[in-house]
């Protein structure tokens, strides 16, 4: 199994000089000629190498380092103390909505550290990339990490989309004014766009559902090539086989209009997802091997300068032989442990900080939390073609909550915080809140034409409308059915003659198929079992979806029942995935 933390560091190079020159060489191909030749040199002497019998490490990640450089860094295009400051009443309104919860009406659970290392994460998407359904247009889709609702409906709340008695029900909804308490349009149908609630099938219903958009656009069904499918997930949640089933279709179908966010913040339920290594790297190669584009998130904006002295990578050493495990630790401790346990650990590193206090070592963020990082990431992401993206955030748990929960390994099952943790939690983010208010955990809720909500409308109205938000009626007309004798005459006029349930069906289907008003809306979905259960003769009738048309000759091309492939086929030919086939149903 291969490592996610390296061992084989440069401080073990042989010949610096002459690594020196390949560096200096590479660096000059890049600045005359630009990232794409140079990318292509590496393959080609990587190749050569191989000729050779000369074997690289191996290694299928990138340095533990942000992905989109600085000077690539596009300018923010909002106003980040207004940003942080609404980020801030969400974090405690969604606290303050799980608290009292628990507090009036027993052990209702409810999750508070989840949605405290996303805040960020979600607050960028709905600020500035989350498109909402118009006349003209039907929206993104955004599958949310299931156990971060409650930030959903705390900003529900400011949009004035969910009054206070509503949020006051958290997971009371069998009365009928409750919340649900994972995203679900059962049991909210005009506003959860999709079902997170169960770990894993998220992340395969997103793949499925951008597939399906181009699915609908190439039977010329639906205006479908501007929409986007994004999902924010966790790093313990892909460790459900759903969670990355769907991988190799997407990279193979070039869902292009797909984008995952990982929120790394490196812990599961009940301790670190891979305390003994580093599931970014892992989660990396993993995405990278089944063809997609990584966009790593790893370090706030407060580490530019670091890195822009470290001239000898000291630091991407000291992040390589860091553990999640420890990494955890550090989040939880202040900077005075992390100067002495972290950078100190080696001379150079130690250098690197040795004009910064304490203060401003506890302030260096991760880069999930930094509104400028998130937002370079987002852009390259939607403008990526060819290949999905995900975006691999590193967060905290319970980002600050203090020590009552961030990065704590018992920070997911926290329901609850002391007055002295609540009025910490209030002073860090500088919340409108008096002491009694605090204590009452009583909802922030800025002026209705103040700066906040107004800014908040306005973001919104820019991007379409509010997000989530779902259409419980169908808005266009459904085709006439057939009658009954159009499809089912054999049966009607069977004269007792015995047939089997699986004929039956099949026969009607195939009847129903060549209706011309009513056949083009039918969508078979076909697990890898179309011959055994007799379909087979729908592979001609209706042709077989994939995107890049059929390019080469089936064996069986002389058979009236050919496996006839085509880039508006009908039917959906899942393979042996039966969970796939349920996903491009919902």
């Amino acid at each position: 199994m291969t490592s996610t933390t390296r061992s084989d560091t440069p401080g073990r190079d042989s010949d610096p000089a002459e690594t020196a020159e390949w560096i200096d060489a590479l660096e000059d191909i890049t600045a005359a000629a630009g990232s794409e030749r140079a990318r292509y040199v590496l393959a080609e002497v990587q190749d050569h190498a191989r000729l050779l019998g000369v074997t690289t490490s191996g290694l299928p990640f990138s340095a533990y380092r942000n992905t989109i450089p600085l000077t690539q860094q596009p300018a923010y295009p909002g106003d980040l103390a207004l940003e942080e400051r609404i980020t801030s009443i969400m974090r405690w309104n969604a606290l303050a909505m799980v608290m009292r919860a628990n507090r009036d009406y027993g052990e209702l659970g409810g999750h508070l550290a989840s949605y405290a290392s996303a805040a960020e994460i979600f607050e960028v998407g709905f600020n500035h990339f989350f498109r909402g359904r118009t006349d003209e247009f039907a929206g993104d889709l955004v599958y949310f990490q299931p156990h971060s609702a409650p930030g959903v409906y705390a900003r529900a709340f400011l949009e004035g989309r969910l009054t206070e008695q509503d949020i006051e029900n958290y997971r009371q909804e069998v009365p009928g004014h409750g919340l649900c308490s994972y995203p679900h349009p059962w049991l909210m149908p005009e506003f959860w766009q999709t079902p997170t609630g169960s770990m894993g099938i998220g992340p395969l219903s997103a793949v499925y559902q951008a597939r399906f958009m181009r699915y609908l656009a190439a039977r010329g069904l639906a205006r479908t090539d501007a929409r986007h499918v994004w999902g924010v997930f966790g790093d313990g949640e892909m460790d459900e086989p759903e969670s990355i089933a769907g991988l190799t279709l997407a990279a193979r179908e070039e869902l292009d209009n797909l984008t995952f966010i990982v929120n790394c913040n490196l812990q599961r339920l009940d301790g670190p997802v891979r305390g003994n290594g580093q599931i970014i790297q892992e989660l990396e190669a993993l995405f990278v091997g089944a063809g997609w584009n990584v966009i790593k998130v790893l370090w706030g904006s407060e580490w530019d300068e670091l890195f822009a002295r470290d001239t000898e990578h000291v630091l991407l050493r000291r992040f390589a032989e860091t553990v999640d495990g420890q990494y955890q630790k550090l989040g939880s401790e202040d900077g005075d442990y992390n100067r002495h346990k972290f950078f100190e650990a080696d001379p150079k590193s130690a250098a690197l900080v040795r004009h910064m206090s304490d203060a401003e070592i506890n302030a260096l963020k991760r880069g999930g939390h930094d509104f400028k990082k998130l937002y370079a990431a987002f852009v390259a992401a939607r403008d990526h073609q060819g290949a999905p993206t995900v975006i691999l955030a590193k967060t905290k748990k319970g980002y600050g909550m203090g020590g009552a929960g961030e990065s704590r390994m018992t920070a997911h099952q926290a329901k609850k915080l002391d007055v002295d943790a609540l009025l910490a939690f209030r002073d860090r983010f500088d919340l409108p809140l008096t002491d009694a208010a605090v204590e009452a955990l009583a909802f922030c809720q800025p002026d209705a034409d103040g700066p906040e909500l107004s800014y908040l409308r306005e973001r919104r109205a820019a991007l379409g409308g509010f997000v989530p938000a779902r259409t419980a009626n169908a808005t266009t007309r459904a085709p006439a059915r057939p009658a009954p004798e159009a499809y089912a005459n054999f049966a009607l006029a069977s004269d007792d003659k015995n047939m089997s349930t699986t004929m039956a069906a099949v026969r009607m289907l195939g009847n129903l198929l060549k209706d011309k008003h009513f056949g083009p809306r039918i969508v078979p979905i076909v697990a890898d079992e179309a011959r055994t259960f007799g379909m087979d003769a729908l592979f001609r009738q209706v042709g077989i979806y994939a995107p890049e048309g059929q390019q080469y000759e089936p064996e069986d091309a002389g058979s009236i029942m050919y496996y006839k492939e085509s880039a508006d086929g009908q039917l959906l030919e899942e393979g042996i995935t039966e969970a796939g086939a349920i996903s491009s149903w919902t």
